[in-house]
């Protein structure tokens, strides 16, 4: 864990690849002491340049990828390389676009997991830090055992958390925070995930919901769930945790890996039926026990299978019959009604267009349950607006900019709402602060520009395309509305 990020060139891995179907060509490289990739997309228009890469994320047993800055905005390599592909491939998701992808953010929430001491993005900007966006690369003592400031100037004698001295739940929520995703997690109303601190409950950041349907194997970052499945947590109920099996402190080299884990095995399967004759050819417990799959959201990357099944035959289907399409809450106590219609609502962007409905339905009581609810507020304003009525999604998201003035979602699609009602200045004093504040976002370019343009300022709105060009070099979309700004030919995306 302390090697899950870093400076780039502390872990950097040589290499090159072009992506089949857009033909750009990456590659990863150092030179003059520091880590660059250099991008080459030969199609018309073309683009070639550089970024100088600054951090990586991840330890390298299943993968890297690398992190750079452009002016403060913090953004993610569209290259990653893949252990077990012995190569770099696209980050997961961007492999079949056609040309180069546009700038991919790299949020806090997406940083916890991998940095310590993380601090939240600029209000109202989802990935500008005016300060460092971390204090310290990799997984540090704090992560799991609070502020050690004390501690370390009484020289040990000041405690500080202790993990195995917690009761169950709060355990628990120091793993479950970075090693359980299930299929929707959704923030609890006004906090963030990023300010989880050691002795707290995840639960009160997070509420976690899965389809009872779904197959916790086929997705990554599932090994929380899949292991409470196993007969051998619900055998030994809240004594057994992670730590029953893993070191934090410590991982054991390759050579004695079979023997350390065998040893976790037997101390508790110690009869002498196990330690002698069970498959004396085969030390290796989880070989056949905890085999490794393919997680089928994330490219060249196979997860252990932590359900420990007897029956290395088993699947998922065996252990849980019940098939539905419902969403449950699960390691969420505080789970709420709103939370589950977030939850939905989610999925439905994400798209299961079947929890539309439901989506709408819970979101509306939800609303009438509590009218102050940013989140829910700018859910509902989503939906109405997608799905016809402009009117009550204006509405919505205006209550969501008097409670948080910032919400670039809210203020992006209220902008939207008011070209459409012929209020296009209006609509220019709303997208204009936003986009100061992402100057990143493509989406928010090409909406400014079309704004500026139906006002006749084409210069402004050639300043907006070329500004966002500098962190999307490889959009042929921003680059013909570049060509167009001269005409001021141009709608909505």
């Amino acid at each position: 864990m302390a090697n899950a990020s870093g400076l780039a060139m502390d872990h950097l891995i040589p290499g090159e690849f072009t992506n089949a179907s857009s033909g750009t060509k990456y590659r990863i490289h150092a030179e003059d002491g520091a880590a660059w990739l250099d991008f080459d997309d030969p199609q018309t228009p073309p683009a070639k340049g550089r970024m100088k890469l600054d951090y990586f994320l991840g330890s390298g047993h299943l993968g890297i990828t690398y992190l750079y800055s452009l002016n403060k905005y913090l953004l993610e390599s569209p290259a990653a390389y893949y252990t077990s592909a012995n190569g770099y491939d696209m980050k997961p998701g961007f492999g079949g676009l056609r040309e180069m992808p546009p700038a991919i953010p790299m949020e806090a929430t997406c940083l916890r997991c991998h940095m310590s001491g993380v601090q939240h993005s600029d209000p109202g900007s989802l990935n500008h830090y005016s300060e460092e966006p971390f204090h310290s690369g990799g997984i540090t003592c704090e992560s799991c055992h609070g502020d050690t400031r004390e501690h370390v100037l009484t020289g040990g004698k000041a405690a500080v958390v202790n993990p195995a001295t917690l009761d169950p739940e709060r355990r628990d929520s120091i793993c479950m925070s970075c090693h359980l995703e299930g299929d929707v997690s959704v923030e609890k109303d006004g906090r963030s995930p990023v300010d989880f601190k050691p002795g707290e409950s995840i639960s009160r950041y997070l509420s976690y919901f899965v389809y009872v349907s779904a197959d916790a194997t086929a997705r990554g970052v599932s090994e929380v769930e899949q292991f409470n499945t196993s007969m051998c947590k619900r055998a030994s109920g809240s004594k057994m945790s992670c730590t029953s099996c893993h070191d934090p402190h410590y991982t054991p080299p390759a050579a004695e890996r079979v023997a350390f884990y065998r040893g976790k095995c037997l101390a508790c399967h110690n009869q002498p039926s196990f330690v002698r004759e069970h498959h004396p050819e085969n030390p290796d417990c989880t070989s056949c026990h905890m085999p490794r799959s393919k997680a089928e959201n994330i490219p060249h990357v196979a997860w252990t299978d932590h359900r420990i099944l007897r029956h290395p035959a088993m699947n998922l289907a065996d252990a849980s019959p019940v098939r539905s399409d419902d969403l449950v809450a699960i390691f969420s106590p505080s789970s709420t009604p709103r939370d589950l219609a977030l939850a939905y609502y989610a999925a439905a962007m994400e798209g299961h267009s079947s929890d539309r409905e439901r989506a709408y339905t819970t979101l509306t009581a939800a609303h009438q349950a509590n009218p102050d609810d940013v989140q829910v507020l700018r859910s509902l304003g989503i939906l109405a607006g997608t799905g016809g009525d402009s009117q009550l999604a204006g509405e919505l998201f205006r209550n969501v900019l008097k409670l948080s003035p910032t919400d670039q979602t809210a203020a992006s699609n209220l902008a939207v709402v008011e070209v459409r009602t012929g209020d296009l200045q209006g609509a220019l004093a709303l997208l204009q602060p936003v986009f100061n504040r992402n100057q990143d976002s493509l989406g928010l370019a090409m909406n400014l520009a079309a704004v500026e343009c139906l006002l006749g300022n084409g210069t402004a709105a050639r300043s907006t395309i070329e500004t966002a060009l500098k962190y999307n070099p490889g959009s042929r979309e921003l680059t013909n509305r570049l060509q167009q700004t001269s005409s001021c030919t141009a709608r909505l995306k």
